[in-house]
């Protein structure tokens, strides 16, 4: 009897042709088990030369396996013999052998054995190719979840275009993912790209023109796939000679088309599968749902600050001008009664103008509130306000502004233009200006010139401190830019 300490006998090693047969599936990516295919082969019949050739070369990724240089044997004249591989009741490629170890010839039983092979390897490739299409699958999801996760959490890039279509471009393994949008004379425009990093980067505003072939498609809601852009003629992009294999995917959603998404691959990159070809349908319909409803939580969130600003809009008039006006009247009233100490009526007087003053910038900063806020303003006054703002941070305080007269009635649209220009360059040079701590913009539409035209004045006075409170030539003067109201010339 053994000792309980001695070693197991080791099991008898398999036979090396029945291990190259079950080793075939025991990996499930594709490549690996057709290179497995190649090499049980080789070792199974004893070939110097082995290789497997697609029936449809491209599909897959995958153009030919080989053991060795199959092609050289062939140009020595080397006898080859080959068998099919089928998977589902379709010709997947044939393995070919050339040139025994040994120096002699293939046998039947070589060809048999070829045969035993082939219709496992037909098994393990089937298994690999559900094995792929389950984790092609796994992935589109994941991709699409995260894609409507961002939108609707506001975790997105400011522009969920963007999201969309980097996202599908990542998954198809595209050279571009692509974004385009019906314009108003019925064609379509690329509006969002997001190429790989060796692609050009410049096709966004490319148009396909409308009477476009392709185009009675994607209106339509339908999606196009194309196997060569450069060659199809549905398309006409001046970019299509750039890319070969292309989707071009509907985003609809509540019956709305939102766009088309794009994802094509480079010339001569293998064609997108029916199995590519469905996940990335489903995708761009959950993604146009999920813009649609990202618009409308946007939409939402806008209304409800809009709804904000102008309830603060209303305090700010009901409470603090009327009590403003009332304080400023009994000044009045009590700068009537001091008749007779003229430092008093100074004082009131000044503390009046004051009041005036701050009651007009309420005025302003009511209508700023009142003014949507993701809407450019297209008001004289709105887009004034607009350019004072956009100085706030640089200054580190928003300019004060105060306007005369009915600006947005007197002033034409081509004296408003060049005022704009004007205090663009004004307010540039005060933030260029070295200690600057308050600037103050008056738009007054009463001003007269010397000659007696009516005219609108734009005046910007800074202040550094140094008490000539300028930001431009003339010191002791702030800026000035005027122009008649009638033709905006001087």
């Amino acid at each position: 009897m053994p000792d309980d300490d001695t070693p197991p006998s080791p099991a008898p090693a398999l036979p090396p042709r029945l291990e190259a047969v079950l080793g075939i599936g025991t990996d499930l990516e594709l490549r690996t088990t057709l290179q497995h295919i190649v090499d049980g082969a080789a070792e199974l019949t004893g070939a110097r030369y082995a290789g497997l050739a697609m029936a449809d070369p491209g599909h897959e990724g995958l153009v030919e396996i080989r053991k060795a240089d199959l092609g050289r044997a062939e140009r020595e004249g080397v006898t080859v013999i080959d068998v099919p591989i089928r998977v589902d009741d379709e010709e997947f490629g044939r393995l070919y052998l050339a040139e025994k170890l040994d120096g002699g010839q293939f046998t039947d039983s070589d060809r048999q054995l070829l045969g035993l092979l082939a219709a496992q390897a037909g098994i393990a490739i089937g298994n690999a190719r559900l094995y792929e299409t389950a984790r092609q699958r796994e992935r589109w999801i994941e991709g699409a979840a995260a894609v409507t996760t961002a939108l609707l959490t506001g975790g997105a890039a400011d522009d969920p275009l963007l999201t969309v279509a980097d996202r599908a471009r990542l998954l198809a393994d595209a050279a571009a993912g692509v974004i385009l949008q019906p314009t108003d004379e019925g064609g379509m425009e690329i509006v969002t790209a997001v190429t790989r990093g060796d692609e050009p980067d410049d096709i966004v505003g490319t148009t396909i023109a409308p009477g476009s072939p392709v185009l009675v498609q994607l209106l339509g809601g339908e999606p196009v796939f194309v196997d060569d852009s450069a060659t199809d003629p549905r398309m006409t992009t001046p970019v299509r000679h750039r890319f070969g294999p292309s989707m071009l995917l509907p985003l609809q959603a509540e019956g709305r088309l939102i766009g088309t998404l794009a994802l094509p691959r480079r010339r001569g990159d293998r064609p997108y599968t029916g199995t590519e070809r469905l996940l990335a349908t489903q995708f761009a319909s959950q993604a146009a749902l999920a813009l649609v409803l990202a618009e409308a939580r946007r939409r939402r969130a806008r209304l409800a600050v809009y709804e904000d600003r102008d309830r603060i809009a209303r305090d700010l008039h009901d409470l603090v001008v009327q009590r403003l006006f009332a304080t400023g009247m009994m000044l009045e009233s009590t700068q009537r009664r001091a008749a007779g100490d003229d430092r008093v009526r100074e004082l009131i007087g000044h503390a009046v103008d004051e009041l005036q003053a701050t009651v007009q910038e309420v005025r302003t900063t009511i209508f700023a509130l009142q003014q949507p806020p993701a809407d450019a303003p297209t008001s004289l006054r709105g887009k004034v306000l607009r350019e004072a703002a956009g100085v706030s941070a640089a200054l580190g305080r928003r300019p004060s502004t105060r306007f005369t007269g009915p600006v947005e009635h007197r002033v034409p649209p081509a004296v408003a233009a060049r005022l704009l220009t004007a205090l663009r360059r004004a307010l540039a040079d005060a933030v260029r200006r070295p200690g600057v701590t308050r600037v103050e913009i008056t738009v007054d539409a009463t001003a007269v010139l010397p000659d007696g035209r009516d005219a609108v004045r734009l005046t910007v006075y800074a202040d550094d401190g140094s008490g000539d409170g300028t930001t431009g030539p003339g010191p002791g003067t702030p800026v000035i830019w005027q122009a008649p109201l009638e033709d905006g010339t001087l």
